[in-house]
């Protein structure tokens, strides 16, 4: 799909996206639940949608009721149901690094697939974690078998990798024979998704706790209790919307909690050192912000940006595609190990059509910057990966966009 986006003044108000991580977390809580609860707020977006799917395989019971926001979940006993075929996670990163460890559970053969692009995506962590304990693991092009069971034990995790890997394992330990400790080398990146994940489950009855700063206590045997629960807003999707009020919009977001756990609630406090001037900011806790950060800084007064090392391991290489991109607006990058620099520049409409490098975060990052300048962005249906109603969302705030 190729989108044209014409410059305008984006003014209303927009209802926060529910949280796609969140969503991820509370139905995969839900699904292993012997018995039934009810998750409001869910959007089906591509990635949400594969973990539905996932879960089904495993024999539960997932369906929408009401408006079709709210999903009825009747889970199973997931220590004891093992996948009906492939697990199939589609493009989602979240799906295959949580589904991966609940595979090993029933010590069946499980393989798991996704499309060439996800199985690109390092996993050393399961792998050197399944060579330890003598598990049964292989890749190949169509993807990932493994064979369990799990057992409990003490676990090293090094800190500065995707916490999925240490919440895909949060989601299998407390249904294990025995106690478990995931011991995390510091330092410790994207600790708030971490937090989320202990957040889901304790919704549903499920102890896990810090031990110390470093080292994660699960209890196992433990059986988790369904629920009535609601999706929280989503601080990374509406990071684009509030993007339009650096440059000059007059946007208002409803249904964000100040409570939230997010990591990427810090785009509030980073948005304003970008409008004021170049600021050197660690994304470390919160890469997801990248794309949008790199795009506010081209169109205000530069910026440097650290903890940035893990953006080639996205959808795209997020740190690449948006150098690209926006050298078609004007302004030059340099790209180091672990940082990206935006240099002050002319900002200017594209001198070609935008490509979204099949990566929602490209997508959404290039449009608020078409709201400024004008322009044509190819490959947008990427944006039904975490938030299919993007565009009607920003016509409904006044700017003029065209598919075709």
């Amino acid at each position: 799909m190729t989108v044209n986006i014409k410059p305008g003044r984006a003014v209303g108000k927009a209802v926060a996206p529910p949280s796609k991580s969140m969503a991820h977390r509370l139905l995969i809580c839900a699904g292993m639940c012997v018995g039934e609860s009810l998750i409001h707020g869910v959007s089906y977006s591509e990635d949400v949608s594969a973990t539905i799917d996932c879960l089904r395989n495993f024999g539960a019971v997932v369906e929408r009721v009401g408006d079709g926001s709210t999903v009825r979940v009747k889970g199973v006993d997931i220590k004891n149901a093992s996948p009906k075929s492939t697990l199939k996670c589609r493009e989602s990163g979240s799906t295959l690094r949580f589904f991966l460890p609940m595979a090993l559970l029933s010590g069946e053969e499980v393989t798991l697939t996704g499309a060439p692009s996800l199985l690109k995506r390092p996993m050393t962590v399961y792998r050197e974690l399944c060579e330890f304990k003598s598990l049964g693991y292989s890749e190949s092009s169509d993807g990932i078998t493994v064979k369990g069971p799990l057992p409990a034990g003490r676990y090293t995790v090094s800190g500065n990798i995707s916490s999925q890997f240490i919440s895909g394992m949060l989601f299998a330990l407390p249904f294990v024979d025995g106690n478990s400790y995931i011991n995390v080398i510091p330092p410790i990146e994207s600790r708030p998704y971490i937090d989320m994940t202990l957040s889901a489950l304790e919704q549903f009855g499920i102890s896990v706790r810090w031990k110390d700063d470093h080292t994660l206590y699960i209890e196992g045997n433990q059986c988790p209790t369904a629920c009535e629960c609601s999706v929280e807003g989503d601080f990374s999707n509406s990071a684009f919307l509030d993007a339009l009020n650096i440059l000059g919009g007059e946007v208002v977001i409803d249904g964000l909690s100040e409570e939230s756990l997010q990591g990427d609630r810090a785009y509030n406090r980073m948005f304003e050192l970008l409008a004021l001037g170049a600021p050197a900011l660690h994304i470390g806790d919160c890469p997801d912000l990248g794309p949008v950060l790199f795009a506010l800084a081209a169109a205000c007064h530069g910026g440097v940006f650290s903890g940035t090392r893990r953006l080639k391991l996205k959808e795209s290489d997020r740190s690449a595609a948006m150098t690209e991109e926006l050298s078609k607006f004007g302004v030059a990058s340099t790209i180091n190990e672990d940082s990206v620099v935006i240099y002050p520049a002319e900002f200017h409409a594209p001198t070609e059509p935008l490509y979204g490098h099949n990566d929602h975060r490209i997508v959404m990052s290039l449009a608020v910057l078409l709201t400024k300048v004008g322009g044509t962005i190819e490959g947008a249906e990427a944006v039904s990966k975490s938030y299919p109603e993007f565009f009607d969302v920003l016509r409904s705030l006044g700017v003029e966009v065209t598919e075709q």
